[in-house]
């Protein structure tokens, strides 16, 4: 049992002070191994009354993949605001830049015990409302609303029943959005869910993976 609690935390030594992430927890591994990988830690701090999210990239070398160790009690808006800037110094390097390489978040599955990781590199971050018909908005109360024609609200369980009985414009593009409140935590699985579902070969063909907005 020792062993397993391990893998809900992070561990990071500087200066002699030892500080932790606690990570967020899922029950698949999307991405079990990653190599030539340098780790970036994201903690959560408090200022009284105040959240802060406290970023340490010390040891990160453009040219590798990038682990994103994040404190899943984190509210989401501030996580992003700081991921937004690290993707934007990487996909800005010129001189040492690697195209392989990647960003994973990090998570811990608790069904087989081990550090896993999620890739978004591909993922744009916008933190306003997504000017799109048709969206999916992942609230913190663990529901969904969609717009579109019509508005439905229902349960995030439901995502995949919901997805297989919707009716819409093989043109049309739906996008994803995030309550900016729900906790980093929440939102992994959330990203999860979905990534399940194309795992599982679900028809994604309308569905705008690669931009997020969060508000």
């Amino acid at each position: 049992m020792k062993y397993f609690s391990l893998l809900f935390v992070v561990l990071f030594f500087s200066c002699g002070k030892k500080e932790d992430v606690l990570l967020p927890k899922a029950n698949v591994t999307v991405v079990k191994n990653v190599e030539d990988l340098s780790p970036i830690y994201i903690f959560f701090k408090t200022d009284g009354k105040d959240t802060i999210a406290e970023v340490n990239r010390k040891n990160s070398i453009i040219s590798t993949n990038w682990i994103f160790n994040i404190d899943k009690r984190l509210p989401l808006k501030l996580v992003i605001r700081e991921v937004m800037k690290l993707q934007e110094k990487k996909r800005a390097e010129k001189a040492h830049k690697n195209e392989k390489a990647e960003n994973y978040y990090s998570y811990a599955d608790s069904v087989g015990k081990n550090l896993a990781f999620l890739p978004f590199t591909k993922v744009h971050y916008k933190m306003e409302i997504a000017n799109n018909r048709s969206q999916l908005y992942f609230k913190k109360n663990g529901r969904i609303q969609y717009s579109g024609r019509k508005t439905y609200d229902f349960p995030k369980s439901d995502l995949k029943p919901f997805l297989d009985s919707l009716v819409i414009n093989p043109k049309a593009e739906i996008k994803f959005s995030y309550d900016k409140n729900m906790t980093y935590g929440d939102y992994i699985q959330c990203k999860i869910l979905v990534e399940k579902m194309i795992q599982e070969k679900i028809d994604f063909v309308f569905i705008n993976t690669e931009e997020e907005f969060v508000f």
